[in-house]
């Protein structure tokens, strides 16, 4: 969806990132429509969301500036080993206050998964918060012009997959539970749920660990699932055995694979 290059702030002597959509995508959504609703985002002020810095058009490219984090992103703590509980806790804890700071300003992120949450010094910062919202409402529809929905396969909500454009704080929070999972197993749940769906059995190797009273198994509709992000974060997180991840490093989807529905952004 776009493509990230690191730059300096000439005027304040600071490292920033840059984002610069994709040519043919810029040219379908057309630029003042698409920055306005990066402007709806730009007015979220929280301490664990990734602040927007400008945005604007330049010889047809559309593109937005943020602040450039010293650290790695949750994909890469994941990487790195197991996550103790209390690990898991905090940061599930930040990144539900940073969604339902958004969510009480009527912005939902649509794409939150490892890859869009930063780690710097031990905190949680979420990344990316209007693009993808962005690029939904600039092309009034919530497919893209490959004819996937905007998100991601593994973490985005079942009604999101289904190409719903009206979607609200309940599809983040489905998108925060199986990141939760995630980080407490090593893999995502491997399957979208239904409304039958049971609920999600003790993780695999954990000895009952999981991601809470909302797991992704058991909150196939939207009106099953809690309506505010800050609600689930360490209910119910707890571990009786030390986690493992699957050999290899991580099984992020059915076969092993992760199957993206968008170019990698960040």
């Amino acid at each position: 969806m776009a493509t990230v290059f690191l730059a300096r702030d000439e005027k304040h002597g600071r490292r920033v990132a840059v984002k610069v959509l994709r040519p043919d995508l810029a040219a379908s959504l057309g630029a003042k429509r698409f920055l306005w609703e990066i402007g709806i985002a730009a007015q979220l002020q929280h301490p664990h969301i990734l602040g927007l810095i400008d945005s604007g058009e330049a010889t047809g490219f559309l593109y937005y500036v943020m602040p450039f984090i010293e650290g790695e992103s949750l994909r890469g703590r994941m990487d790195r080993g197991p996550m103790p509980p209390e690990e898991v806790v905090a940061l599930s804890r930040q990144v539900g206050d940073a969604l339902e700071h958004a969510h009480r300003q009527g912005v939902i992120h649509r794409d939150i998964k490892p890859e869009n949450i930063l780690l710097s010094d031990g905190h949680a910062i979420v990344a990316d918060f209007g693009i993808a919202t962005a690029v939904t409402a600039a092309s009034d529809r919530s497919i893209t012009r490959t004819g996937f929905p905007v998100g991601t396969v593994g973490y985005m909500s079942p009604e999101q997959a289904a190409g719903f454009a009206e979607l609200n704080e309940r599809s983040d929070v489905f998108s925060l539970t199986g990141v939760i999972y995630e980080m407490l197993v090593g893999q995502v749940p491997g399957m979208w749920p239904s409304e039958e769906s049971g609920p999600l059995g003790p993780a695999p190797g954990v000895g009952g660990a999981s991601a809470g009273p909302e797991s992704p198994a058991s909150a196939g509709a939207p009106d099953r699932r809690s309506p505010g992000a800050g609600r689930l974060p360490g209910r119910g997180v707890r571990r009786k055995a030390p986690v493992h991840r699957p050999p290899g490093g991580r099984d992020r989807g059915p076969g092993g694979r992760t199957r993206c529905v968008t170019d990698p952004v960040g």
